[in-house]
């Protein structure tokens, strides 16, 4: 791939045009300061956390308070930590300089390794985390949990939060914050300042879940100006994702004043719909590399700055490099442990936004993480069924082909993929959507997110920067007063951006504007008629088989994946016109994440095919009632349903 920058009036940003010379490592008792010829930055013992980030002249992370001005690895969850005295190994090359930081804890056989390094020319830090745990004698350690690299600055030319080239919004003022009102855990009221900045453009609430986003992101991070009015710009890049778990699809944190590196250094994973591994007794992989890139330029735009750091986001992107320095980093599979993948699709007509995906075998994509030794890999936009994947590590995969389309139901599905060191593997296959008959109705696009409904993808229109509604604290949109009783849903005539929600709630509130809990929204009603010529096949031998496909669900687990609360399961109830018994489908705990409360559209994925007697049906007026729990802290969000007859 031939790597060039976004415009030509920020040619100074690229990373090949930069003058060099060699990178430099002088060590004190307490540090070690990197310089190049534009970035220089002090590793700091004895935990390794980087301070006095300088990238042309700018203070970058400005002054230390507490944890704030500085880039550092954290462990909230403590499955892991740092033993507060890492061992430091600085190491050196053609052209680059790099530190090992070791925490071995060996009372609990826990290790921990970061790698941070620099190169001649480039404006940014090459990043790698370890965790490794070798313990006989205890052989659980139990989830991963939190794990987070963390550039967070204290001050600095910062002024706006970029998650993508869609949402991004200025950062909160120190007015709005000193006088802001929490309505839920990272969520704050922030609508006593109407004049603050984000306040004006983007909304009343400020949450770090606004500004998720999911694995197909390249790259995120800050934006603003230096003291001459300079556009500056600090991005974690995602050049590699393989050693993610979760897929495409997974949602996770990327920027709220802190900007995170992705996958397995934020939020708990079932947050956005993956997996958490276990750490069990020989657990050690080794995630990344990222790349924390710092870009300016005279003239150029938020998104000029953005671009440029998105073109870095490709594996072959410093690959020679990365295989330069593998002997010093434990875990990190080279060119010559890999091979590629090619296929030719057959892809249903009606498909589009096709996605192809490598993951652990026997497992759905998302829960790659019951692996804990596999690596993903995907592909997006998938044209004409063509699908080309380089620098896959030789091992065995699952092909998944997914995307959407109005009546694409269900994926390709392939395991015993084989990827050979050196090698190219080639598939040819054809995906067949599912289909249990001849379709009576659907409700919904089947691309596994809820967003085509009210309060999804719908804009803000009361905010200058417009963002999608999901992205907002979900107490903004009150649903009793949009769906009085519940949503009562008719085909044909009801309209799914309008008469059917982002979330289906058993109970709301309260919020920050409503001090009640409502109720009796519990219950939602599809209606919908069938005709004379359809009726003659409700025979005695015709199967209905009702599809629900869940773009999330919530259970009492939340994200913790382990079954507590009052409703750790609970029963999806369906009635059938007036069949006295609902068909059951119970949502299980491990299939639990808090999506919808923390503002995202698709998590964990689920579904369940329901088949009843086709005589349940009737010529003229029919009814469903889907039925969650009455008066209980559970939901769901849809991605499709429909029905079809046999």
């Amino acid at each position: 791939m031939k790597f060039s920058l976004a415009c030509r009036h920020i040619l100074t940003l690229g990373l090949v045009l930069a003058h060099t010379r060699a990178v430099t490592v002088n060590e004190t008792a307490s540090t070690y300061t990197f310089t190049n010829d534009r970035v220089s930055f002090d590793v700091v013992a004895p935990h390794g956390y980087i301070r006095n980030l300088i990238f042309d002249g700018i203070s970058v992370l400005g002054s230390l308070s507490g944890d704030a001005g500085q880039l550092y690895t954290d462990f909230p969850s403590n499955t892991f930590a740092l033993t507060e005295s890492s061992e430091a190994q600085i190491v050196h090359g053609s052209g680059y300089a790099g530190i090992v930081l070791t925490d071995n804890d060996t009372s609990t056989g826990s290790l921990v390794q970061r790698w941070w390094f620099l190169r001649d020319g480039e404006t940014g830090l090459h990043s790698f985390v370890r965790l490794a745990y070798h313990n006989a004698s205890v052989p659980s350690k139990g989830e991963l949990g939190e794990v987070r690299t963390m550039f967070r600055p204290n001050g600095g030319p910062w002024t706006t939060l970029v998650t993508n080239a869609e949402q991004w919004a200025p950062i909160p003022g120190p007015e709005a914050v000193a006088n802001e009102v929490e309505v839920q855990d990272a969520t704050w009221y922030l609508g006593l300042t109407p004049n603050d900045p984000y306040v004006q453009q983007e909304s009343d609430y400020f949450t770090k879940y606004s500004f998720a986003d999911n694995q197909t992101n390249k790259a995120h991070g800050l934006y603003g100006q230096t003291s001459d009015g300079t556009p500056i710009g600090a991005w974690w890049v995602v050049n590699q994702k393989d050693t993610f778990f979760g897929g495409p699809f997974h949602v996770d944190l990327m920027v709220d004043g802190i900007i995170y590196m992705a996958d397995h250094n934020s939020n708990r994973l079932s947050h956005g719909g993956a997996t958490n591994p276990n750490i069990t007794n020989g657990f050690d992989r080794t995630f990344g590399p990222q790349f924390l890139y710092l870009n300016r330029g005279q003239g150029a735009s938020l998104n000029d700055l953005l671009s440029d750091a998105e073109q870095y986001a490709d594996p072959s992107w410093n690959a020679d490099f990365y295989d330069e320095i593998a002997p010093f980093v434990h875990g990190y599979v080279p060119s010559w442990g890999r091979g590629s993948f090619s296929a030719d699709v057959q892809v249903p007509r009606e498909a589009t936004d096709v996605v192809a995906i490598l993951s652990a075998i026997g497992v759905h994509f998302q829960d790659s993480a019951a692996n804990p030794v596999a690596y993903q890999y995907f592909v997006t936009n998938v044209r004409d069924g063509t699908i080309n994947i380089d620098r896959v590590k030789a091992g065995t995969y699952r092909l998944t082909v997914t995307g959407s389309g109005q009546c694409i139901f269900g994926d390709y599905v392939q395991d015993n993929i084989v990827i050979k060191p050196g090698k190219q593997t080639r598939v040819r296959v054809t995906w067949v959507p599912e289909s249990a008959g001849t379709e009576l109705w659907r409700i919904g696009i089947p691309d596994k997110t809820a967003g085509e409904f009210k309060n999804g993808w719908e804009r803000d229109e009361a905010h200058p920067r417009h963002p999608s509604k999901y992205r907002i604290y979900w107490g903004a949109w009150d649903f009793p007063n949009e769906f009085p009783g519940g949503v009562n849903f008719t085909i044909g005539e009801s309209v799914e951006n309008r008469d059917w929600n982002y979330v289906h709630w058993s109970q709301y509130g309260p919020t920050y504007t409503r001090n009640d809990t409502v109720t009796n929204i519990n219950r939602w009603t599809i209606n919908f008629q069938i005709d004379a010529r359809t009726a003659r096949e409700l025979t005695t031998n015709s199967v209905a088989t009702f599809t629900i496909q869940l773009a999330a669900a919530k259970t009492t687990a939340g994200n913790t994946d382990e079954a507590q609360g009052a409703y750790p399961n609970f029963p999806f109830n369906t009635y059938i016109n007036d069949e006295p018994d609902p068909l059951v489908w119970t949502i299980q705990w491990f299939e639990s994440s808090s999506c919808g409360e923390r503002s995202a559209i698709s998590c964990h994925l689920l579904a369940n095919k329901f088949q009843f007697p086709g005589t349940w049906l009737k010529e003229g007026d029919n009814h469903f009632v889907l039925e969650l729990p009455h008066d209980a802290p559970v939901y769901v969000q849809y991605d499709a349903l429909r029905l079809e007859i046999q």
